[in-house]
């Protein structure tokens, strides 16, 4: 079982845009959702693959293009994107950015 609240006063502070990648780190582990943060430098990108639950992509800062289903959608500050189970979509760094992925699963376990 998971704490009953989790803070982070910042997930910005928590991954760095590395030159020329793109880098993980997950930050939160709770019962129902797992939060990953990514950041990208420009051009930079994850190719077609599938999540096998749903999912929020959310940018902290940047500007990334998500394709998915066949739309395309430019997503910045303020915005989400919500992927249904098993769709095929990919990600690209528009300019250096850092997103939050979001795991929505009532499986996921705080010691998973």
């Amino acid at each position: 079982m998971s704490e009953p609240i989790t803070f982070l006063p910042s997930m910005s502070d928590l991954i760095e845009v590395a030159d020329d990648s793109t880098v993980s780190r997950t930050v939160l582990r709770a019962d129902g959702a797992r939060v990953v943060l990514f950041s990208f430098d420009a051009g930079q990108e994850l190719t077609e693959h599938t999540a096998a639950m749903p999912v929020l992509l959310s940018v902290l800062d940047g500007r990334l293009e998500i394709a998915a289903a066949g739309q395309r959608v430019e997503l910045v500050p303020g915005g989400v994107v919500h992927l249904a189970a098993r769709v095929p979509h990919e990600v690209h760094a528009l300019e250096p950015s850092r997103m939050a992925l979001t795991m929505l699963d009532a499986r996921i376990e705080a010691h998973a």
